[in-house]
């Protein structure tokens, strides 16, 4: 699978990041959601499976508008 880079709000090449994938998905680069109580609240989450923290900064400003 091919990603092409499509933004960072991030100041230092870390994370958050955004990456578009050949298909037209996204993949989200960011922090693991490790809180308990949150992670408790998901719904039919399969083997393999993680979770990401998406700023609302990064999908304002390099999400799809259309």
């Amino acid at each position: 699978m091919k990603l092409r880079f499509v933004g960072t709000t991030s100041k230092d090449g870390d994370c958050p990041t955004l990456y578009e994938t050949e298909n037209g998905d996204f993949v989200v680069q960011g922090d693991r959601l490790t809180d308990p109580e949150a992670l408790a609240q998901l719904k039919d989450v399969k083997d393999g499976e993680t979770f990401v923290v998406v700023p609302r900064a990064l999908l304002a400003r390099f999400a799809p508008k259309e």
